[in-house]
């Protein structure tokens, strides 16, 4: 017997239809933001964000709970000119 379409995916107590695309939720940590699932014919995959390296000694996650970035540095252009007094 062959089923009349796309099948859903159940995750924990939810059903998802398929394609669709969610971030799971798993207790006690709660919603997951850094892992992705999606239903496929009736399976559930799920992945990790992959994130690049950090090229950088002390990196954050400020902008990105998901992956560690690196600050931009501020860059003067006036480095090393003495200032000028406008008195």
């Amino acid at each position: 017997m062959q089923a009349d379409g796309p099948r859903a995916c159940r995750f924990g107590r939810r059903w998802y239809l398929n394609n669709e695309s969610w971030h799971p939720s798993v207790p006690p940590f709660g919603e997951m933001k850094c892992i992705l699932c999606w239903c496929v014919s009736g399976e559930t995959h799920c992945q990790r964000q992959e994130c690049p390296p950090a090229a950088c000694a002390s990196p954050t996650r400020r902008d990105n709970p998901c992956c560690a970035k690196c600050r931009r540095e501020c860059h003067r252009s006036h480095v090393g000119t003495a200032p000028t007094n406008t008195r």
